[in-house]
């Protein structure tokens, strides 16, 4: 009979009683699978080395001879230096305790000692950390000691042992998961093995083998939960298959003031062929700033609008919104296409007759905020939702559509390029569309990384600038002044720069205003009386000010790369040549980094990637976002590799009819029903 061990609790484990399964509760275990899943982070090495083979700062183990007498100095009352001459493989070395003066006496001459610390080359010496006489106790000299994640009563010590207790009586019990074919082919070790050398590895070789197996099983699991998700997403078929009106398209496509890149035409392709199909669109368009995806919006929306439906435009601000109808308004005015605008701000009044004419059919396509999709909003035939925000169009959202009898087509428009590891992680439910060019004509923004002595030519820039009829955005990290932060605030350097520029207007924006004063800044710089723009990040996601040339960022090496980049990018819209002027004196190498990659390149992609690799997944988007997964084993950038083995085996593998019946696949599919994969309310 099979044992399910996450139904198991941990009690069952001897040892565990007391209060421990109350602190174990704390770090999520409560059953005995929950256990056995929770991996060390690291091992501490005790195998014994040969001194000729490590290297300065290396933690190592060592057996030794003394071959002196300790040399005790004392500092204060307590603190004290001891050292003594040690023999090891035949050379003489120092060894060095620091307030361990209290072992003298049993340092005595010819006697052996196993000592672990760190070597310092120069000195010949070795840090003592630990120290071991043999025949005294349990050693560990020999073995790899796994390191947990654990605290308050919980000890290291403690946790191993109940660890080997756990793997001592249901060590045989650990079930299989993956199917012997993905065994077989990248000569993985079987489940309960591969959990046993994790948490006691003889060497090393055999806990990168462990890990390698487990890995693999987390990234596989993650992507086949993905892969069934866009499977079963498709069989529903409950979507509106669009009779596109494509010579109508191009009609449009060709009366725009500009000609779409390849990649734009690419794009608009692969959703137009979406739009064609019987199951919703989920689709993921991201693309460098200033690519063009509003516009493969547009003619995306206009395909809807022609095929007798309605579209939806969904922007994280009200002006943001507000800017996007103007946009659309210019575009689809030749073809009597109806706009109407939904926000927050409106009248009650005003609301009522926008969502009568809504309901109505009246309206082609509504633009606003997430006010779109509340309770009280109805539309006549919803057919297309396109959302311009760095967030998903996520479950809930689309379950309030599904409530009212709407399933429509769902685009996602990112803000800034999203890297490939993330792209099939915290997206990979989602089919995903690249725009790769910028428009021709668009000239880069110069960049320049100067420091804060540099302040008064800065300041001379931004004059040059705004008396050429220019704007500027000047950015601060934070509000207010801050005792722990010695950075630049907005409310300073908004009255420093009143006070540099009083035949300027100077403005002032940041979170804490309401979104009605948020706005009007806004309106007064885009209307170009607002000349200086002080802002923190809350431009970020911002408006098309062409005039704007001059981008600076204080105490830049606060911000992320991706962050810094998108603020970038709203400058260089117009047809002068744009700057953006990083202030910053970086005081660690991740600050000097990101100064350097943004004054060597403009490409979105190459920053993203740069930004994943210097922040980690968890951060990339400035908050823990629930799409980004939180992998056990696994890492994101380092193992990525594996990650997109792991995607196409899975994908390749619910193409298959008998995977969704076949006795060889039943531990993968009842994992799926355990995620709720088959859930309807999830199929979303």
């Amino acid at each position: 009979m099979t044992i399910d061990l996450y139904s198991l609790p941990v009690t069952k484990v001897s040892g565990v009683k007391g209060k421990k399964p109350e602190e174990l509760l704390a770090l999520g275990i409560t059953s005995v699978g929950e256990l056995l899943d929770y991996y060390p982070f690291r091992y501490e090495d005790y195998t014994l080395r040969d001194l000729t083979q490590v290297k300065d700062g290396d933690k190592i183990t060592v057996q030794a001879k003394i071959a002196g007498v300790p040399q005790v100095q004392m500092y204060g009352r307590m603190k004290s230096r001891m050292s003594c001459k040690i023999v090891v493989d035949g050379l003489f070395i120092t060894a060095v305790w620091f307030n361990r003066h209290y072992l003298k006496d049993k340092l005595s001459a010819g006697s052996e000692i196993i000592l672990t610390g760190k070597w310092v080359q120069k000195r010949m010496s070795l840090t003592v950390t630990e120290a071991e006489f043999p025949g005294r106790g349990t050693s560990q000299i020999g073995t790899l000691q796994p390191v947990y994640s654990v605290g308050g009563s919980i000890t290291q010590k403690w946790f191993r042992q109940t660890m080997k207790q756990a793997l001592l009586q249901f060590g045989e019990m650990i079930p299989e998961v993956l199917p012997a074919e993905l065994l077989r082919k990248y000569d993985l070790l079987p489940r309960k093995q591969a959990v046993s050398l994790l948490h006691l590895p003889g060497s090393m070789e055999q806990g990168q083998r462990a890990r390698r197996r487990m890995v693999y099983e987390e990234l596989f699991l993650f992507q086949l939960k993905m892969q069934a998700y866009r499977a079963l997403h498709h069989q529903r078929a409950d979507g509106v298959a669009h009779p596109v009106d494509l010579p109508g398209v191009r009609s449009f496509v060709r009366s725009l003031p500009f000609a779409l890149t390849e990649s734009q035409k690419n794009v608009l392709a692969e959703i137009l062929h979406d739009l064609q199909q019987n199951y919703a669109m989920n689709r993921l368009l991201q693309g460098d700033v200033g690519a063009g995806k509003t516009v493969v919006a547009a003619a995306s929306l206009f395909a809807v609008v022609k095929a007798g439906y309605q579209g939806a435009l969904m922007a994280p601000t009200e002006i943001l919104a507000e800017q996007h109808k103007r946009s659309l308004d210019r575009l689809f005015e030749p073809y009597g296409i109806q706009t109407a605008l939904l926000t927050g701000s409106l009248t009650g009044k005003q609301r009522r007759e926008v969502l009568a004419s809504l309901q109505m059919g009246l309206t082609d396509i509504i633009v606003g905020t997430h006010a779109l999709i509340q309770e009280d909003v109805f539309f006549r035939n919803l057919g297309l939702v396109v959302t311009d925000e760095q967030h998903r169009f996520g479950v809930q959202q689309r379950s309030i559509l599904r409530r009212k009898g709407l399933n429509p087509d769902v685009l996602t428009m990112t803000a800034t390029p999203i890297p490939r590891t993330l792209a099939i992680t915290a997206f990979g439910d989602m089919d995903v569309s690249t725009l790769r060019e910028l428009p021709k004509g668009r000239k880069p923004v110069k960049t320049y990384a100067v420091g804060h002595d540099m302040l008064e030519r800065v300041l001379g820039f931004i004059r040059r600038e705004v008396a050429a009829g220019r704007q500027a955005y000047v950015i601060c990290p934070l509000i207010e002044e801050s005792e722990k932060l010695d950075v630049q605030n907005a409310i300073d350097v908004h009255a420093q720069l009143q006070y540099a520029f009083p035949e300027y207007k100077v403005g002032l924006l940041h979170g804490r205003m309401t979104p009605g004063e948020k706005d009007e800044v806004m309106r007064e710089f885009s209307a170009g009386r607002v000349q200086v723009l002080v802002s923190t990040t809350v431009i970020e996601v911002g408006v098309d000010v062409p005039n704007a040339t001059l981008m600076v960022v204080y105490d830049a090496d606060r911000f992320g790369l991706s962050q810094l980049h998108q603020l970038r990018g709203r400058v260089g819209r117009g047809e002068h040549q744009s700057y953006c002027v990083l202030i910053a004196d970086p005081k660690n190498e991740v600050g000097k980094e990101r100064m350097k990659v943004m004054t060597q390149t403009n490409d979105g992609f190459e920053i993203a990637r740069r930004d994943l690799e210097l922040r980690g997944p968890g951060d990339f988007f400035g908050t823990k976002q629930s799409g980004v997964p939180d992998f056990r084993v696994a890492d994101m950038v380092t193992d990525f590799e594996i990650m997109e083995q792991a995607r196409d085996d899975a994908a390749e593998m619910v193409r298959r009819p008998d995977f969704w019946t076949g006795a060889g696949y039943a531990s993968l599919r009842e994992y799926l029903q355990r995620e709720r994969i088959f859930d309807n309310d999830l199929m979303d």
